[in-house]
């Protein structure tokens, strides 16, 4: 079973608690987009980020001196939005990494996709973003396929019994960065889908951005704590005060109402 989250836009370095431990295994990938936007003036960037001046100085210094062989830190305590300050991936156990490390991976613009203590440095760049590479008009374009493999990696140690089983992807990303993985989807894989919401006066289900980055970085420290295996286990989360909706949700989603 893997769990695919989207990155945060804001980051910082986190070189001060636990070490990084792999490198990452699109690193070419990466020297080859950070070339490209070493290539682009100032304004050409800001226009990219669609920011503000105070963080466009910022990511334009960082692009001009980014090493991305020096001071890493691990992926998943270098973001700071909402859905990883609700995952608390500082208080996490040995345990609990071991399982995120296994089971999590972060789907990246920049990076293309990330295990847990993969050691990165600070960037910004969406998948979304109008990035042309190497004959690829965009970033989807550019990954391709490449990370919805990575994510389903044979070559990693699993059991005699994993190996038999049907994979499962738990996705808790934004519709941008799933949209990384859906079009290679294989019909032998189970995808599935949380929606975190609550119920309109019509009886839609109504999304708030804000609750739902909470509510998927609980998720993920719940299914961590569990050591799930079985996407089963996610029926059980009550994080936020969501529940699950057997009624309103389906195969492939699976519905939560606050």
């Amino acid at each position: 079973m893997k769990i695919i989250i989207s990155p945060a836009k804001k980051m910082n370095i986190c070189d001060d608690s636990i070490p990084w431990q792999d490198m990452l295994c699109y690193l070419e990938s990466s020297g080859e987009i950070l070339q490209m936007l070493r290539s682009k003036s100032y304004q050409e960037l800001k226009e990219l980020w669609h920011c503000n001046e105070q963080i466009a100085k910022l990511n334009y210094d960082r692009v001009q001196h980014m090493d991305l062989k020096r001071r890493l830190s691990p992926a998943l305590l270098s973001y700071e939005g909402l859905q990883y300050q609700y995952m608390y991936p500082t208080v996490f156990t040995q345990d609990q990494w071991d399982y995120v490390q296994k089971h999590l991976r972060i789907l990246s613009g920049f990076y293309g996709i990330l295990k847990p203590l993969d050691g990165i440095v600070p960037y910004r760049l969406e998948m979304q973003a109008k990035l042309s590479i190497d004959k690829a008009e965009n970033l989807y374009r550019y990954w391709g396929s490449r990370l919805y493999k990575a994510l389903l990696n044979q070559k990693e140690q699993v059991s005699q019994q994993e190996k038999q089983e049907q994979p499962v992807i738990i996705n808790l990303a934004s519709k941008e960065y799933s949209k990384a993985i859906e079009p290679y989807l294989k019909e032998n894989v189970k995808y599935i889908t949380c929606v975190f919401g609550t119920l309109t006066k019509e009886g839609r289900v109504k999304v708030k951005a804000t609750e739902a980055k909470m509510a998927r970085g609980e998720m993920v420290r719940f299914l961590a704590e569990q050591h799930a295996k079985d996407p089963e286990v996610m029926k059980e989360f009550t994080g936020q005060g969501f529940t699950y909706e057997k009624a309103r949700s389906c195969k492939d989603q699976w519905v939560f109402i606050k």
